[in-house]
């Protein structure tokens, strides 16, 4: 494969600045080893492989990616068309969970647990299951926790002294 001036001035400069993550670095290194054009080092797969200490397919995916997809596809990472696990919240069910958050707590509660919440939204049907630290994580987003006010530590208590 051949790079253009530009290309390889673009991977020359990613690689002297070092600020970029590994994997860019590695993948910016493999494609100037692999350039065969005048200004390129021309180097085969195997010897790319140990001198980045690389495997076979990576240098294999790194020049076919540059061929189909193109230079900034290489550099740039692949974003996923969907989350790996499926939000349970929606903003219409984080809404109604922080409405239930506000309203007032059970009888005999002086405020909302999370466990009370995980068990209220289930039994709402507002959602089919969640657990309290997602209920805790939708609610830190909001500061609509019903420990919101509190910075995680230990209120201090008042001592006597004597």
């Amino acid at each position: 494969m051949r790079l253009s001036a530009g290309e390889r001035e673009r991977l020359e400069v990613l690689i002297r600045k070092g600020k970029s993550p590994a994997q860019r670095l590695l993948k910016a290194r493999i494609l100037l080893k692999a350039d065969i054009s005048e200004d390129g080092a021309g180097w085969s797969d195997s010897r790319i492989m140990r001198a980045l200490e690389t495997s076979p397919s990576m240098v294999y995916r790194v020049r076919q990616q540059l061929v189909e997809e193109g230079l900034e596809a290489v550099l740039s990472r692949k974003q996923r068309a969907t989350p790996a696990i499926p939000r349970i919240f929606d903003g219409e069910k984080e809404a109604k969970l922080i409405a239930l958050a506000c309203s007032k707590p059970p009888k005999g509660r002086t405020r909302w647990t999370l466990r009370l919440l995980e068990n209220k939204v289930v039994e709402l049907e507002i959602v089919d299951r969640a657990s309290d630290s997602t209920i805790g994580r939708v609610l830190k987003k909001t500061f609509s926790s019903p420990i919101a006010g509190s910075n995680g530590s230990s209120r201090r208590r008042p001592t006597a002294r004597s």
